[in-house]
């Protein structure tokens, strides 16, 4: 009896546990990704115009990207701690959009709905900041794996809360916010204790690969399996009890990798500390450790003096040119012919300050490729109800689902793809993020031309692209600015959303949207033949207005394109100005 308790208190304590936690955690984090879904009903029965939608859906991106507070409090509170004033903080401004929406509260000014929204989304960066900060910390050697799947799962949770919700189906459209509300708060709240670092060896086991594989099996097989879901629900009418089975697989299917924890504590035999079998040190510099740093005099003058073909040689070779060369600098500075001089600044590759990050156009070419390319996604993702409604597309859930699941494949994908790009080949890291922009442009050329089936390949393009940026932009980053302030230049990194956001969907799509709905609304006769559907002569006063055909968005997904391509462009540049510093940090393995 007192060997099973002991492996009970071992289950509790083990990081496994936490991280299959923070698993189920994160995939309630994905509350801002049904905006698409709600944002119908909150329109119907508040009487919004789209702009007056596309500024909810700015204040959604507002809170889901300013992290700052969380990050702070994260530091102050115990992580339980900050997961409870997140969950308070989805509970009370979902909570209350909710009641605005069937009418028990009275209505607010849009100003203030904002905010509802705002206070209401933002609880998702506690749910992230806790759950990462927690995993990072008990997976040291393993934080890629840790980090992609984590916010693999923040992607999936638009579709597993959609798939939920379409079995407790309602008629009232606007219980899929009573359910955003009150969902994740429980969630949350139940697991909270279990999220924090825990005691213990907290380097890499011999067994973390094999039980990384298993887990990175799972999310595929559970997006495989969303999928499939989602499209027969969409092609056949399905009845409830079929409906109930397929959610309680998928249900299933999260609670599947509880079985690491549970085997690795009750069904193997406990070993001390001491004779586990711990992985070996690598001994490559990690990214964000330039090799100049295990000198301790760095002569400025050798990167002056150094031919640029230096650092695209063969490392052996490479470090013997660069030694000849401070061999012969260090001779003349003892004859007085050069004057040393003290580097005033990281290179590429070192650990940088924000403000020195700041001041280089490295980070400006990522800030700006992110606003484009991500931004431009965000907007198809927030508008996805209306663009899927004016094409003609009564169920709107099957296409949030699905971009949500590509979003979550474009993240696992994303991180293993450019991972195997900067290993095995030391090419740039943001070549990866080019290719993904270059998938979007085409993505949004789908939405704009409205084929049949174009909704269905526009929102498998978008959410791959879209997901993608972020597996690889916090990667690229810490190699090329270090890990030292990494926090900071992250959370300055996604305020690029919003700031797409705010541009793309406040002011270009809603615009655009607005001004087609109120030339059919004028002339129904006119577009009722390129819609295809017979729209009504008159509007009742009191109804919003609403756009039919692909005509609604043509001209906007055409601009959104446009900017992929220009953010490709930067991020080419980018791929030119850094090449000599991936040849540096990960040439050493392949030579």
């Amino acid at each position: 009896m007192e060997t099973l308790r002991e492996r009970f208190c071992a289950f509790m304590s083990n990081r496994w546990l936490v991280f299959v936690a923070a698993m189920w955690i994160q995939s309630c984090a994905g509350i801002g990704y049904l905006f698409g879904s709600i944002s119908p009903a909150i329109k119907s029965s508040l009487n919004y115009n789209q702009r007056q939608i596309a500024k909810l859906g700015v204040a959604k991106d507002l809170g889901d990207s300013v992290g700052f507070l969380a990050g702070s409090l994260c530091e102050v509170l115990p992580l339980w701690g900050a997961l409870l004033v997140g969950a308070l903080q989805n509970l009370v401004g979902y909570g209350w959009v909710w009641l605005i929406v069937i009418g028990r509260a009275p209505r607010l000014p849009l100003w203030a709905m904002c905010i509802l929204i705002f206070v209401g989304n933002n609880g998702e960066t506690y749910f992230n900041t806790a759950a990462l900060v927690s995993c990072v910390q008990n997976f040291p050697k393993s934080r890629g794996p840790v980090v992609g799947i984590l916010k693999g799962f923040a992607g999936l949770g638009g579709a597993i809360l959609t798939q939920i919700y379409t079995m407790i189906h309602h008629p009232d459209h606007a219980s899929l916010i009573f359910m955003i509300a009150v969902g994740p708060a429980m969630v949350v709240i139940a697991l909270m204790f279990l999220i924090r670092p825990v005691g213990g060896h907290r380097q890499g086991r011999s067994s973390d690969g094999a039980s990384f594989t298993f887990i990175y099996n799972v999310c595929l097989l559970l997006a495989a399996y969303l999928m499939g879901v989602m499209l027969l629900e969409d092609l056949v009418d399905l009845n409830r009890t079929i409906i109930t089975v397929f959610t309680v697989i998928l249900l299933l299917l999260l609670i599947v990798p509880i079985v690491i924890p549970i085997s690795l504590s009750f069904c193997s035999e406990p070993k001390e500390p001491a004779e586990e079998v711990l992985l070996p040190q690598p001994e490559k510099l990690e990214p964000g450790k330039s090799e100049h740093n295990a000198n301790e005099v760095i002569f400025s003058e050798l990167e002056d003096e150094k031919p640029r073909e230096v650092d695209l040689l063969p490392h052996s070779e490479r470090q013997k040119r660069i030694a000849q060369l401070q061999a012969k600098l260090f001779q003349a500075a003892a004859e007085g012919a050069v004057r040393v001089k003290r580097r005033r600044g990281p290179h590429r590759g070192e650990d940088f300050t924000l403000a020195q990050a700041l001041i280089k156009a490295d980070l400006w070419l990522i800030f700006w490729s992110l606003l484009l390319g991500s931004g431009s996604g965000l907007t198809v993702i927030d508008n996805l109800g209306q663009m899927s409604q004016s094409l003609g597309y009564d169920n709107t859930h099957i296409f949030v689902s699905l971009i949500s699941i590509w979003n979550f494949l474009g993240r696992i994908g994303g991180g293993y793809f450019s991972e195997i790009i900067v290993r095995d080949y030391a090419y740039p890291r943001p070549i990866a993020m080019a290719i993904a922009q270059l998938v979007m442009a085409v993505g949004h050329v789908c939405f704009a031309m409205g084929w049949p089936g174009a909704m269905y390949i526009g929102t498998l393009l978008i959410g791959l692209g879209y997901g993608a940026h972020w597996a690889i932009v916090p990667a690229a980053a810490s190699e090329l600015f270090g890990l030292k302030k990494f926090g900071a230049l992250y959370n300055f990194l996604t305020l690029a959303n919003p700031a797409g956001s705010l541009v793309f969907s406040g002011l270009i799509a809603s615009s655009i949207y607005d001004h087609e709905a109120e030339k059919q609304a004028h002339q129904p006769h006119l577009y009722a033949q390129n819609s295809g559907t017979l729209l009504s002569g008159k509007f009742a006063q009191d109804d919003p207005l609403k756009c039919e055909g692909s005509v609604c968005f043509f001209l906007t997904s055409m601009i959104m394109s446009g900017f992929c391509i220009v953010a490709l462009v930067l991020t080419l540049i980018l791929v030119y100005r850094t090449k000599i510093v991936y040849a540096n940090l990960y040439g050493k393995s392949r030579s």
